[in-house]
């Protein structure tokens, strides 16, 4: 998956929420039919502070706003797990840095990729790891495994 980005601007946001509210109803509706998911990818969204370098200084960016955290923790109340965070609570772990001010050699990035997992899957999950090494543009691998 693809979760549009919001940074360019209003209306791209006002659309950004749009599609969390509408792949909400998709994705519940999905689970109904085919209750083992696993849905993978840029969801454009840290979800915690511990998911991004500067939580206040980004408290007014896309990607780190009140309404699309609580997005996250409202899809993960319904059922869904963030594969990497059942494994590992440590800050400081990031799939996204911006090209600009050498982000990536001082770590200064955004947790933003993600395998969610459906709660039903939980039992099957071996580990989740993010390749911060392996850059093959301004994101990195993310890696699940399951039993």
């Amino acid at each position: 998956m693809y979760f549009p980005s919001g940074s360019s601007g209003d209306n791209r946001q006002d659309l950004k929420m749009i599609f969390l509210d509408d792949f909400y109803i998709y994705i519940n509706e999905l689970q109904k039919e085919f209750p083992n998911l696993i849905i993978s990818g840029d969801v454009n969204i840290c979800h915690r502070e511990i998911d991004i370098h500067n939580p206040k200084g980004n408290a007014n960016s896309s990607g780190f706003l009140p309404e699309e955290r609580a997005w996250v923790g409202k899809f993960l109340d319904n059922g869904y797990v963030d594969s990497f965070r059942h494994f590992n609570q440590e800050p400081h772990h990031y799939t996204w840095w911006s090209y600009r001010a050498g982000a990536k050699q001082k770590n200064l990035g955004w947790r933003i990729d993600y395998h969610f997992t459906t709660e039903s899957m939980k039992n099957r999950l071996e580990s989740a790891i993010i390749h911060p090494d392996q850059l093959m543009s301004d994101h990195c691998p993310i890696e699940l495994n399951l039993l």
